[in-house]
């Protein structure tokens, strides 16, 4: 298991660890996001779709539960628990995203992933923070199948430390 920390000062440098992750998952990947309300997972997930090349603006699916963005590199599924009760997230069968049965291969970002009982053991989790410095810190971690991964998302212009 890989950990590696990002301060993120403000919501662009949020955004660019999301380009970054939009430019370089691969189909099937699955992004467990977490933090308190107003952290920056809904930018984040515009990063990602922007490092996709989607130019559909990317808002938060609250009330839609999921969004799907099909026009960029790859699919960009965005999924957001927040207003649904552990039984209600078991009836979403997120699973067909997640393994490519009910939807085209792409990347699943799931905020609020706290709220999942099942998830695939090769998710990567995102965890969004305050900084006691300011701004963000993200934490992100993975299992040895996305450690190297991590480590192009991090090192490339933001300043990254491994756990």
């Amino acid at each position: 298991m890989g950990e590696f920390g990002v301060n993120l000062p403000d919501a662009a440098a949020t955004q660019r660890l999301g380009w970054r992750l939009g430019q370089l998952c691969s189909p099937g990947t699955v992004l467990l996001l977490a933090g308190d309300l107003g952290m920056g997972k809904t930018t984040l997930v515009q990063g990602i779709g922007l490092g996709l090349g989607i130019a559909e603006p990317i808002s938060s699916p609250t009330f839609t539960l999921i969004n799907e963005y099909l026009e960029g590199r790859l699919p960009l599924y965005h999924v957001d628990l927040y207003r649904l009760a552990p039984t209600q997230v078991d009836s979403l069968e997120l699973e067909g995203y997640w393994d490519g049965s009910e939807a085209e291969p792409g990347i699943l970002a799931i905020e609020w992933s706290e709220r999942l009982v099942d998830y695939p053991a090769s998710a990567i989790g995102l965890r969004l923070d305050t900084d006691p410095s300011g701004g963000r810190r993200a934490t992100l971690t993975a299992g040895d199948a996305h450690i190297s991964l991590l480590k192009k998302v991090v090192g490339d212009g933001l300043l990254a430390d491994e756990v």
